[in-house]
């Protein structure tokens, strides 16, 4: 059962032409505190949007006749839009990933999902746009969670090695960074440890074969960062 809070203190934007989706999810936003206003087409959230109302967090679904939703997204981005959005769908498809991350996405769920996952989404979404994130740290579909010392990536839960998840660490937090080898030998290994001249080398092979190997760029003669897939 959904305990409903007192205040509302936050401003969400619903777009979803499936009312059985959008009903459920408007009563959990508004059970949770936030403000939320229920687009059914194209037409009302452009209307939502140029209204002069500014949202904190925009949950989009693609299920809008034809393209309609990714072409609200990139007409959104190219205004100026900054505010997160969280994409909502059936298609599970690769290719659809890649259109949605192309076109400005910050997460995607797959329907049919849990509400209480999407609580949950949107409050680590909100609070990494806020610099509140205590120990959560979110980029491109992967989260990873210091205090549970989970990983997750588009919600499938990542089983990492205890290396593999200290690595992903600094990578997540600093995405734009490049990490030399040795900034990462000092974060995975302590004093006393003995270690193999390649051990960053495995850990970083490993990683990439559980979150993708286009995820990390090897900088030539310097090191590693996190990327998002293009």
């Amino acid at each position: 059962m959904i305990a409903c809070q007192e205040g509302c203190t936050t401003r969400l934007l619903l777009v979803e032409h499936d009312g059985m989706l959008a009903a459920p999810v408007v009563e959990t936003m508004r059970c949770a505190g936030h403000m939320i206003n229920w687009a059914r087409d194209r037409r009302e959230a452009e209307s939502s949007l140029c209204d002069g109302t500014t949202y904190d967090l925009i949950m989009l679904g693609l299920g809008l006749p034809g393209d309609e939703g990714l072409d609200l997204l990139n007409h959104y981005r190219r205004l100026g839009g900054r505010a997160p959005v969280i994409i909502l769908t059936a298609l599970d498809a690769v290719e659809s990933r890649i259109g949605a991350l192309n076109a400005g996405v910050d997460d995607y769920l797959i329907k049919p999902f849990d509400l209480d996952e999407l609580t949950a989404r949107i409050s680590v979404l909100m609070r990494r746009r806020t610099g509140q994130a205590a120990g959560v740290y979110a980029h491109d579909g992967l989260l990873l969670n210091h205090v549970s010392h989970e990983a997750t990536l588009h919600g499938a839960a990542l089983d990492l090695l205890p290396r593999e998840f200290t690595l992903l660490g600094p990578l997540i937090e600093e995405p734009e960074r490049v990490f030399t080898h040795h900034d990462l030998l000092r974060k995975v290994y302590g004093l006393d440890d003995e270690i193999d001249s390649n051990a960053i080398e495995v850990h970083v092979h490993r990683l990439r074969q559980k979150i993708g190997a286009q995820r990390i760029v090897t900088v030539r003669g310097v090191g590693y960062r996190l990327r998002k897939i293009a």
